[in-house]
């Protein structure tokens, strides 16, 4: 029998992650992209390779790939019978300076590149012929030619000076700067020969700079055109809506399909034999809080000279709306679309028959992460595969498939698929994790919001147990039933607090009105849910009423900092805020400027006081109690002044500070060893702070 023990950092680490789903034509393989940590001396990070499982049948799990470090992004061949990917490696001599594409054969053997981009490779598509693939790259929009885009590369690279000069509105993203220069577009590859083909030379047209992937641009099923999205304004800018166009292979010809300013248009998917464009269309308006829905262009309309579309009849959710997210998969014979959509804290996958007025669940989640349908239905079988992956608050992502039944036959848990890994029961089995729950509880404008609890290992309801809220980002995300490796609920749980995360009001999944409520008037509504969700926690008979904290990163750490100046001092023993807005003025130096003024509902020029009245710095006066404060150099997003200023103004004012900052990380702490330095601060500042019991 193994023993088990409440999970550590260690043990979280040691567990293998599982991305990149991708069924075999026929359904009968998976092929997905695994990541564990170097074991190497001074490994600082994780590496993953390929490994291919049956969708049925007593053959075992097998490690497809061997020697890459960030093997990605596996995608079959039209016939089955080859695997590409992305990875950075070293072979015949030469270590890839980027990302390029390799290709496998299914059944094994050495995997060989393919690609010589010197810029790197996104993201790619198999072209149905099998013997292109379209990719996504940075080029230099002047220049003509592979050979001619590699050499500017190559003196790029090669130059002394660091500086950065632009004239852009869009220059950054997250922790990069985005390539000087040059645009995203579309290229095409000979697998045979390596022969590339510029797509897009002299379009002036360019895939949005950031968040772009494989499912910003679609291949029709006879491989004559593609479907990408794209930035109509003059000046791109992040936030901004999106058009599509159509690329004429044969013709080389580039042409407007949707362009309407009332609408945003993106994730485009081709129906199979030629029957139509699935997409999803946003509403434009001045907020940036409208929910995506369901379109489709006929098959008759989109070689119209003014194409035609329309939506799909809104979605008849019984409890909220539901906002469809890509990727959009057809069923083999195109009489439905599948996409995942989150609903009150989970994220489930979804069937939207063309002939029906609603969604239907297929699956219940946790949290869909990626899923797969195959193309074709196996030999002596009659419904298409299906698998996904997916956790829960429970377990870390796991590998299921089975048949996808008609929706006549599923039953209210949706379909019935069957687990096909076992990579991390191993460790599971010596893990001690605590119970989950769910509860509601009356929020801000007297509102029903959802708060998910995690009890310690050993939870003893006779004993008085620490509280430590967990204040998700977003804030138009979730605090969802899904297995974070950041801010993980058990490990955080593992001390003895009990750790409470509740859906504010602006999350995701409860409704475009509830999502929308808190525009302009940012941490009044949030500040009333937590403190709510607080209460609750406090009348509990376990709930040590001294020892409430809490805690938060991003939007939840913007929420940490705004409570420190609402909510009296000696109500949570200790705040943790990390990469939180402290200064919404100063944050105008974020990747994200052009977005949050819309959240506030004004510029700081235009309103100081409508901006001052949501800023947190603007309350400093009555920020007292003690702050954990993390943050990255290399954010972008929640720029590092914000952790600065936090903690010079709490240390100027005589409060009890911390501050824990990291040259080599960006938003979030990702490398291992920082990771476990990051949970180290935040147990050892708990426990200064009168910790577990």
């Amino acid at each position: 029998m193994v023993s088990s023990r409440p999970i550590d950092f260690e043990a979280l680490n040691q567990l293998q992650r599982l991305a990149g789903l991708a069924l075999s034509p026929d359904g009968s393989q998976v092929v997905c992209s695994l990541s564990r940590p170097d074991p190497s001396p001074d490994g600082r990070g994780r590496l993953s390779q390929l490994w291919l499982l049956p969708t049925a049948g007593p053959v075992a799990a097998r490690a497809l790939t061997q020697c890459g470090d960030k093997d990605s992004q596996p995608a079959w061949s039209p016939d089955g019978r080859q695997i590409a990917f992305l990875a950075r490696r070293e072979q015949q001599g030469r270590r890839d300076e980027s990302r390029q594409l390799y290709l496998i054969a299914a059944d094994g053997g050495e995997a060989h590149r393919i690609s010589e981009v010197a810029a790197g490779i996104e993201a790619f598509k198999w072209m149905p012929d099998g013997r292109h693939i379209i990719f996504m790259a940075w080029v230099w929009p002047e220049l003509r030619g592979l050979a001619a885009q590699n050499r500017r590369q190559r003196e790029f690279a090669a130059r002394l000076e660091s500086g950065l000069a632009t004239s852009e509105a869009q220059y950054r993203h997250f922790d990069e700067n985005l390539p000087v220069g040059r645009v995203l577009q579309l290229l095409r590859l000979n697998v045979a020969s390596g022969r590339v083909r510029l797509l897009m030379e002299g379009s002036g047209l360019e895939l949005p700079r950031a968040g772009s992937d494989a499912d910003s641009f679609d291949i029709s099923p006879d491989g004559r055109r593609i479907v990408f999205e794209h930035d109509p304004a003059a000046v791109q800018q992040a936030g901004q809506r999106h058009a599509l166009a159509e690329l004429n292979l044969a013709e080389r010809r580039i042409r407007p399909l949707l362009d309407e300013p009332a609408w945003s248009f993106r994730a485009p998917r081709f129906a199979p034999q030629g029957g139509g464009l699935a997409l999803l269309a946003t509403p434009r308006q001045p907020t940036h809080t409208e929910l995506a829905r369901l379109a489709l262009i006929a098959a008759d309309a989109i070689d119209s000279a003014a194409v035609a579309w329309q939506l799909l009849p809104a979605e008849q959710a019984p409890v909220c709306e539901i906002e469809p997210s890509a990727p959009l998969r057809w069923a083999p014979d195109g009489r439905s679309i599948f996409f995942a959509a989150q609903q009150q804290g989970r994220c489930h996958l979804w069937r939207r028959p063309l002939a029906e007025a609603a969604a239907q669940r297929v699956w219940t989640g946790g949290w869909l992460q990626s899923f797969d349908i195959a193309s074709q239905t196996a030999a002596g079988t009659t419904e298409p595969m299906l698998a996904l992956a997916a956790d829960s608050l429970q377990h870390p992502v796991r590998l299921l498939a089975g048949p996808l039944a008609p929706v006549s036959r599923v039953g209210p848990g949706g379909a019935a698929l069957q687990r096909i890994d076992a990579f991390n029961d191993e460790l599971l089995a010596g893990m001690q994790l605590g119970r989950v729950q769910e509860v509601t509880i009356k929020g801000a404008l007297g509102e029903p919001v959802q708060m998910w609890l995690v009890f310690p290992p050993g939870f003893n309801a006779r004993k008085k147990h620490p509280l430590l809220q967990v204040i998700h980002g977003g804030p138009y995300s979730a605090s969802g039933d899904t297995f974070s490796y950041r801010w993980n609920a058990h490990l955080l749980a593992s001390q003895g607090h009990v750790v409470a995360m509740v859906n504010y009001h602006g999350s995701s999944g409860f409704g475009h009105a509830f999502r929308h409520s808190i525009m302009g008037r940012m941490g009044e509504l949030e500040l009333q849910d937590i403190e709510a969700g607080s209460d609750w926690l406090l009348a509990q008979p376990w709930a040590d009423r001294r020892r409430l904290y809490a805690s938060g990163g991003s939007y939840g750490g913007f929420m940490v900092a705004w409570m420190n100046g609402h909510v009296p001092a000696g109500r949570y023993r200790a705040y943790i805020c990390h990469a939180g807005v402290f200064d919404r003025v100063a944050t105008w130096s974020a990747d994200s400027y052009l977005q949050r003024h819309r959240d506030l509902g004004a510029t700081y020029w235009a309103d100081p006081a409508k901006v001052a009245a949501q800023n947190p710095l603007s309350f400093a006066a009555a920020m007292d109690t003690p702050t954990l404060i993390t943050q990255g150099a290399l954010d972008y997003r929640v720029p590092e002044h914000n952790a600065l200023a936090y903690y010079n103004t709490l240390k100027a004012r005589g409060v009890d500070a911390r501050l824990l900052w990291f040259p080599d990380e960006n938003h979030w702490i990702l490398k291992p060893a920082n990771s476990r330095q990051w949970y180290g601060e935040v147990h050892a500042w708990l426990a200064r702070h009168g910790g577990p019991a």
